[in-house]
């Protein structure tokens, strides 16, 4: 009997595309919503990239923060509650990853100095190495030290209750955290635009960590 496909519930606004195909590639149906119904009838929720998260929830004034979306700030926190209330894995890719750390009680730099580094530019997403700890997801699925894609201007100060930080740049700034005891972790950079039909040759495939998030989605939905 074909077992049934895991469903990840997508909360995005932009490229949305990107992460639906790379989701879809190792095996599990993708419904992306936005704003999304509260809903953890979903084997997993993904948090995409997008704009800065209010700095109100971290409790500072904005101070180079840009591009807030008060009704997408509200509608992903109450989902990611919904989420981590029902003990249901999560995935945050970018602002997503910064957004679990907010949820934790986390902070933010508001505006790096090294933005230029880390940002956009006229040919597409910056690159830079990384170094992740063994005993991490991305230890275990790459190695200690590769290269990643680049798209941010902020990035984790505090961390967050019951995160730790598992990936650095420069040994500086969090490129990856995970939370010590439930199925939740993120990452800076943009695994979905760099596999496919976005495959770089110049860092890593972003085909595994999707991969594994599968895995972690299906592995728990099976124990039911």
């Amino acid at each position: 009997m074909r077992m049934k496909k895991p469903r990840m519930l997508l909360s995005g606004k932009v490229r949305i595309e990107n992460y639906i195909k790379a989701v879809e590639a190792v095996g599990a149906e993708a419904v992306a919503e936005y704003p999304a119904k509260i809903d953890t009838g979903y084997d997993g929720l993904l948090l995409c990239g997008g704009a800065d998260v209010d700095p109100r929830y971290y409790g500072e004034e904005t101070d180079g923060s840009v591009g807030i979306d008060a009704e997408r700030d509200e509608n992903e926190l109450a989902l990611l509650r919904a989420y981590v209330l029902a003990g249901k894995p999560v995935f945050g890719i970018c602002r997503g990853h910064q957004l679990i750390n907010i949820f934790f009680g986390g902070s933010l730099y508001q505006d790096i100095p090294e933005r230029e580094l880390h940002g956009r530019g006229e040919t597409g997403d910056g690159r830079h190495e990384i170094t992740a700890l063994p005993d991490s997801i991305l230890g275990e699925l790459y190695c200690e030290n590769f290269y990643v894609n680049s798209a941010h201007h902020q990035a984790v100060k505090t961390l967050g209750e019951g995160l730790r930080a598992t990936a650095w740049w420069d040994g500086k700034y969090a490129e990856a955290i995970e939370h010590t005891t439930l199925p939740i972790f993120g990452v800076q950079w943009h695994p979905e635009r760099m596999c496919l039909g976005e495959k770089r040759v110049d860092t890593v495939s972003g085909l595994p960590i999707f991969e594994y998030f599968v895995s972690v989605c299906q592995k728990k939905r099976d124990k039911k």
